[in-house]
């Protein structure tokens, strides 16, 4: 091995291939928007330079802010729940049922190859308001309680769409925390079970603390995966009702391919990518402090 990482040209060829395509797919892109940020207008009008005009119209816009706390708002509630019911469900999988947990495994995990129209769709039935009531609504009028038209609201529209990316995602989450979860030794859970450790104290002292890797793994790809939020709300309320519901994601698109302004799409992009590398940044640090103390 050494005498391979020594080698400069065996060293370009094992890299070369993987450095141009992340040239290419990552940093070309990031560059070009960038560009883009520093210019207004379209293909059809023509671009002119406005320097940092957009950074500026951005920072003061009250429509970007309101997408930008809606997103943040989104995936602090999202990413929550997310690795709460994975952890809760990846525990199940490992200490309740064990072996026989590849059914449930597979039908928790069914949803997440549903296409996202589909599920969409079936949610906006689900809280259907008019002109039939739809199971929910049916639901509250058994109980006695008073029909809510869920999505002509931001409030209920918002807990709709956690509620939907929940349970469409749930599933991958469980998936991806049981396996860090079994890869704790059994010699080590019987260890802690002879020292008198069983049930919340097992889990809070030994399994918690063996499993934050791939922990905060999850933590990181559930936020940023909710930062960029785009296709859900789409097709579930549009972004309504009024901007009420729109991610920056969408905000972008709207800006981008709807009112056909690319230098301040990619301005909106910008920050997107910003904010997505400040969050796994700050996550990778606090990460590596607990692991530390540990």
């Amino acid at each position: 091995m050494e005498s391979v990482l020594g080698n400069k040209k065996a060293v370009a060829v094992l890299l070369g291939p993987a450095l141009i395509f992340f040239v290419g797919v990552i940093a070309v892109p990031v560059v070009w928007s960038f560009v883009y940020s520093l210019y207004t207008g379209n293909v059809i009008r023509g671009f002119t330079f406005v320097g940092m005009a957009n950074f500026t119209r951005l920072w003061h816009d009250p429509e970007a802010h309101q997408a930008f706390w809606f997103t943040l708002k989104y995936a602090l509630v999202v990413t929550v729940g997310q690795i709460l019911l994975g952890y809760a469900l990846a525990l199940l999988y490992v200490f309740v049922l064990r072996r026989a947990s590849t059914l449930v495994r597979t039908m928790v995990f069914f949803p997440v190859v549903l296409p996202t129209v589909s599920v969409s769709l079936l949610f906006s039935r689900f809280f259907q308001y008019a002109p039939t009531d739809g199971p929910i609504n049916s639901f509250l009028k058994v109980i006695g309680a008073q029909h809510v038209d869920f999505l002509s609201a931001g409030g209920t529209s918002f807990i709709v769409l956690v509620v939907m990316d929940l349970w469409r995602t749930q599933g991958f989450y469980a998936v991806l925390l049981y396996a860090g979860l079994v890869e704790i030794p059994d010699s080590v859970l019987d260890a802690a079970r002879v020292d008198g450790a069983g049930g919340w104290r097992l889990v809070r002292h030994v399994v918690v603390p063996m499993s934050l890797p791939v922990l905060f793994s999850a933590v990181i790809f559930s936020f940023n995966s909710s930062l960029k939020v785009f296709d859900s709300v789409l097709a579930l309320t549009r972004g309504g009702p009024g901007s009420d519901t729109t991610p920056l994601n969408l905000f972008m698109y709207k800006t981008s391919f709807l009112s056909t302004d690319y230098g301040y799409g990619s301005t909106i992009a910008l920050l997107i990518t910003g904010v997505c590398l400040v969050v796994t940044l700050a996550i990778f640090r606090s990460s590596r402090r607990d692991l530390t103390k540990g």
